[in-house]
């Protein structure tokens, strides 16, 4: 009897893969919100208000065989102030540094101008591999869909841009998230993991406290309003003298408003819209921080800040 050995060969696993990808669209596309669907948690701050978004914010999806690093712009827009060219600049650096470019286009929105400029700028993008994604497909019917993502296609081949992919998605329905990811992860370059497990974001706890709070003061008010608003959080600090089991955390925030007369918009009749922005930013930076929070607003005046260097610089733009 003669003794034979066999080689079976076995199939290499797949190299893993690790890198970033931005969304760009116009103001209210949907970036922000696909984010924090895609990580699984609120890192982006949300508004039905456009230019809600003013910081970089890095969402981090962990998978098995990828790290998916999102970094999510403001909506790129012509500009009508130094802030709007300065959020303009924000876009055009992070398109130059990302493996990845995903192009928000709402469904249930015709193509616009505001599109076209966006695509045309892209086209100039030459190497970055560029996904179209249409979002808020629950916000439509099939056919309603199917025209859009044709009209998306012609945009592409109109303006010489070959999208890698054209993917339908909805983030509030939670259809095809998953598997946008899944069309993301092979255009991204192989290499380690970039951040540890377990990281959702890399933007300070500060940064993000600071924006749950512009969230919260961006709801309800009137349409000329959001432009206007910042907030800076002064300190967050643990309260002297609690015992262990029983920790709260202090955390001293401004908001900034451009007039004196939109002080009364942001406070309310006896200081009623203020407390409930207090009340409902608390609630997140609380679950946020996995910590009870006392939180002390104030609102201040820093008149015309969107228009003046000094005070763009003060507030961290």
């Amino acid at each position: 009897m003669v003794a034979m050995s066999v080689r079976t060969e076995t199939t290499p696993a797949p190299a893993h893969r690790a890198g970033f990808a931005c969304f760009v669209g116009r103001p209210n596309a949907g970036k922000s919100t696909l984010t924090n669907a895609l990580v699984g948690t609120k890192v982006a701050i949300t508004s039905n208000r456009p230019q809600t978004t003013r910081h970089t914010v890095r969402g981090i999806v962990h998978r098995p065989e990828a790290q998916l690093v999102l970094v999510d712009t403001p909506g790129l827009h012509k500009p009508r102030t130094l802030l709007g060219e300065r959020l303009n600049d924000v876009v055009r650096t992070t398109w130059a540094e990302v493996d990845v470019i995903g192009f928000c286009l709402p469904a249930d929105q015709k193509l616009g101008p505001g599109d076209r400029y966006i695509a045309k700028e892209l086209g100039e993008v030459r190497k970055t591999p560029k996904v179209a994604i249409v979002t808020k497909t629950d916000l439509v019917d099939s056919k309603r869909l199917a025209e859009q993502l044709v009209a998306v296609a012609q945009l592409g081949a109109e303006l010489g841009i070959e999208w890698a992919e054209i993917i339908p998605v909805s983030a509030v329905g939670d259809k095809q998230v998953s598997l946008l990811a899944d069309l993301i992860v092979p255009l991204l370059p192989e290499g380690p993991a970039l951040y540890p497990e377990g990281d959702l974001t890399d933007e300070p706890e500060q940064v993000m406290v600071a924006e749950l709070i512009r969230e919260a003061a961006l709801e309800g008010v009137r349409d000329e309003l959001p432009h206007s608003i910042a907030v800076v959080v002064e300190e967050m600090l643990p309260r002297e003298g609690r015992p262990a089991e029983k920790p709260l955390l202090d955390v001293h925030a401004n908001i900034y408003i451009e007039r004196p007369s939109q002080k009364g918009i942001i406070i309310g009749p006896k200081g009623a819209r203020l407390k409930e922005v207090g009340t409902k930013s608390r609630r997140h930076i609380e679950a946020l921080l996995g910590t009870p929070v006392f939180l002390d607003l104030h609102v201040k005046v820093a008149k015309d800040w969107q228009r003046d260097p000094k005070q763009l610089r003060k507030l961290g733009f």
